[in-house]
């Protein structure tokens, strides 16, 4: 079984879709997302299942009633309380926030035989998954969420403010597109400058990897910019030609959230790194 992260976005969806004011109040759980989110921040939570949250021909578990609670708190945790915190960062976060939140039990399953591991769509929505396995000292499921909301909270940059100048060009050659981006390995992506073999598929979401990645990895330096010394194999060369591209890009990226954003994506960096377990 192949096993995908899909994170993916429509150019022609609006990222400006009208937030939800009201559902109806049916639990003390209702009223929390009411007061916590609907009225603070304008995202509804949908918890119940609904088969339009999905494709048709996938296979979804609902989420239990009692992770829901502990799911908002570990998305308030690692996502909305660190925006709030930076310089500039609630603002932004107000501002570009999408309109709704699917929680769904288990992973995705497509009638392929492949997995969705999670999805977000056009800076509308994020549907998380495996909300029912909650563990936040898990480092793989930890690791899931964030780099799903990461990913697709760094594509509304670059949708509303562009690329950065001259981004696309780092690794040209390297991108393989759509259809067979899943056939590279973690590190024939690092040997082309990339951090995921997903992010080799588009510019785009090359972009959103690198944002994701950065925030969420705490060994990012360690796996993707620090080179190998003394090396002495091609392999070796290879891997380092790779993370000097990767260096190249994080360099244009942080400076462009700087100066189209005013976020310092170095300080929300910290920031999330401060919240996971050493």
């Amino acid at each position: 079984m192949v096993i995908l992260l899909v994170t993916s976005c429509y150019p022609n969806e609006s990222l400006n879709s009208s937030k939800k004011d009201d559902v109806s109040i049916n639990s003390e759980l209702d009223q929390y997302i009411q007061d916590n989110f609907i009225k603070e921040y304008g995202i509804a939570v949908r918890y119940k299942f609904d088969e339009k949250y999905v494709t048709p021909g996938q296979r979804v578990t609902p989420p239990r009633l009692e992770v829901i609670r502990p799911m908002l708190d570990f998305i308030e945790e690692f996502w909305i309380d660190p925006y709030l915190e930076v310089p500039g960062g609630e603002a932004f976060f107000r501002r570009y926030v999408p309109s709704e939140v699917v929680l769904l039990g288990g992973l995705i399953y497509n009638g392929d035989g492949t997995v969705t591991l999670g999805v977000a769509d056009a800076g509308a929505r994020i549907t998380f998954t495996n909300v029912n396995a909650i563990n936040p000292s898990d480092s793989a499921w930890r690791q899931l969420q964030l780099r799903t909301t990461y990913h697709e909270f760094a594509h509304i940059v670059h949708q509303e403010f562009k690329l950065p100048p001259s981004f696309e060009t780092i690794t040209q050659s390297g991108y393989s597109g759509p259809g067979s981006w899943f056939t590279l390995t973690d590190e024939d992506a690092l040997q082309r400058g990339f951090v995921s073999p997903y992010a080799t598929s588009s510019v785009n979401e090359d972009f959103a990897e690198m944002v994701a990645f950065y925030l969420y990895d705490s060994d990012f330096f360690e796996r993707f910019i620090n080179l190998e010394e003394g090396c002495v194999t091609a392999e070796c060369e290879a891997n380092n030609t790779g993370r000097e591209r990767i260096a190249e890009k994080l360099a244009s990226i942080s400076d462009h959230y700087t100066k189209v954003t005013g976020l310092d994506l170095n300080v929300i960096r910290a920031e999330i790194q401060s919240r996971l377990p050493q």
